[in-house]
């Protein structure tokens, strides 16, 4: 599965009608419908498509039309996401109407383009699970412990100091936290 980490744009247009499609990590997604139809008052419809992981490793799929005929719209956006293997994200398509209609399967196609180009211009990733890790160190060894996590590249760090030491919980994937722990072992 392949996700993104930061917001990607793409237009596709057909017969004067515009798709302006928007593929965002999933945590950007609450308000930027709204978002998108301030940005764009004349536009006719903001469609959206997403799927993500939920805590039971579930994949979790929802969708709307906007006021596009039933079908037409979110769900040729949402097939190119499961097709692509996008995971926890969202896509957002606005479009403005060119004067021409497209018919039902002008529109599924259409929608369809706008999500294919959109992915085709992000920087995807593989998709790796965050895993949550809790480790208790001494006071004289935060500055080997901090050196660690930088050369790891392990950024959501949360410590907290104790009267008997420092409280750690770091948020990576299994990999990185069996590498972390490999570090620690070497360093005592």
């Amino acid at each position: 599965m392949k996700t993104v980490t930061k917001e990607y744009i793409a237009t596709y247009e057909i017969k004067k009608s515009k798709f302006i499609a928007h593929l965002v990590p999933i945590e950007e997604f609450d308000g930027l419908q709204d978002k998108l139809r301030a940005k764009h008052p004349k536009s006719r419809h903001v469609v959206y498509a997403l799927r993500y992981l939920n805590e039971f490793d579930q994949i979790v799929e929802n969708l709307s039309d906007d006021g596009e005929p039933k079908g037409s719209s979110a769900q040729p956006a949402l097939n190119v996401l499961r097709g692509e293997e996008m995971i926890n994200v969202a896509v957002v398509i606005v479009r403005y109407f060119g004067g021409i209609k497209l018919g039902i399967g002008g529109l599924v196609r259409a929608y369809g383009n706008a999500v294919k180009e959109v992915i085709a211009s992000a920087n995807t990733i593989i998709y790796e699970k965050m895993l949550k890790y809790d480790f208790k160190t001494t006071y004289s060894d935060i500055q080997k412990i901090e050196y660690i996590l930088n050369k790891l590249e392990i950024n959501n760090i949360k410590r907290e100091f104790l009267n008997n030491g420092v409280e750690w919980s770091i948020s990576t994937t299994q990999n990185q936290i069996d590498r972390l722990k490999g570090e620690i072992e070497c360093m005592r």
